[in-house]
């Protein structure tokens, strides 16, 4: 189910002749084998999840999978700067319809990394990655009998509460409640950048009965930014742990084209950007992951981009 890192996307440019330092993130990362390796503690390590089959389950545009190579051949050009040392555990490969056992795959090599100290980002994949980082999370705090409560907090155009089983993309944090009341942990979910346009009357009534916070895309410009950091900083300061999941297709469609459900409205990059960075150094985040990239519908690679400048804002 694990697949080793593709090292041949791990190139760019050498500046030779150049003064000072002219590191990629392609100079600096290292390839680890899963499942018996892990990053070293306090390293940032990237997890692939090359999964199809929730969004094809959600009558979606087919090829997320390929999202997480195409992510990293955008990474692997950018600048180093102060990142010493970036970690590459390959992929976790859906094959078919085997989603289930793909999330729990997904789950054990987020446990492991997190066990080890290591900070992962995980790199989608459709939304259904969710249900898999939660788990690994979920189970990183369990073994540590840890029941601290852990703030949900997803940039996304849809809720993704659908209760229609099997799970999809369009399920993840429907699950996540169900498991959340079976074992007696709050549910502490925010949305932020609904669009009205993209979910029913029924997924914003499901929302109001699980108490969801959410913001709609229409409060999620640049105009409403630092309203919207004191929102996060008031929601974080009630937890102990937080999980960020990104799903791409919150940004307006011209910036990101590559996904299966492209907004005709959005929330602006800078804004999706700053909460990221100010997240990222709250201190609480513990696992963080990019769903929905689908370079199939991205042929001028500007959703690569982006996809990876946020995933640097991460690591």
């Amino acid at each position: 189910m694990s697949g080793d890192g593709d090292m041949p996307v791990w190139q760019g440019r050498t500046d030779i002749g150049e003064r000072g330092d002219t590191r990629r993130l392609f100079n600096v990362v290292q390839d680890i084998k899963p499942p018996a390796d892990a990053a070293p503690k306090g390293t940032p390590v990237l997890l692939g999840f090359a999964c199809d089959a929730g969004v094809k389950r959600n009558q979606g545009r087919i090829g997320a999978a390929d999202g997480p190579q195409a992510i990293r051949r955008a990474l692997a050009n950018l600048p180093a700067h102060d990142i010493a040392c970036l970690y590459d555990a390959g992929n976790v490969t859906c094959d078919g319809d085997d989603l289930e056992a793909s999330q729990q795959a997904l789950a054990k090599a987020v446990c492991r990394q997190l066990d080890a100290g290591a900070h992962p980002v995980v790199l989608g994949g459709g939304h259904e990655i969710a249900w898999g980082t939660w788990q690994g999370l979920r189970a990183h705090l369990d073994a540590k009998g840890d029941r601290s409560r852990v703030l949900i907090l997803n940039l996304d155009a849809h809720f993704d509460l659908r209760t229609a089983r099997p799970g999809s993309s369009g399920t993840p944090f429907d699950q996540i409640a169900q498991a959340c009341e079976s074992t007696g942990f709050p549910f502490d979910y925010t949305c932020l950048g609904v669009s009205r346009l993209s979910n029913t009357a029924s997924l914003f009534e499901r929302a109001r009965e699980l108490n969801v916070t959410y913001v709609e895309d229409t409060d999620m410009q640049d105009r409403h930014l630092d309203a919207r950091l004191a929102q996060i900083d008031a929601l974080i300061a009630e937890v102990s742990h937080v999980y960020l999941t990104i799903d791409l297709d919150v940004l307006p469609a011209p910036v990101m084209p590559g996904v299966s459900a492209p907004a005709a409205y959005g929330v602006p990059l800078p804004v999706v950007e700053a909460i990221v960075t100010h997240v990222r150094r709250s201190g609480k985040l513990r696992v963080a992951d990019l769903a929905e990239y689908n370079p199939h519908f991205d042929p001028l690679g500007t959703g690569a981009r982006v996809a990876a400048r946020l995933a640097y804002r991460l690591i």
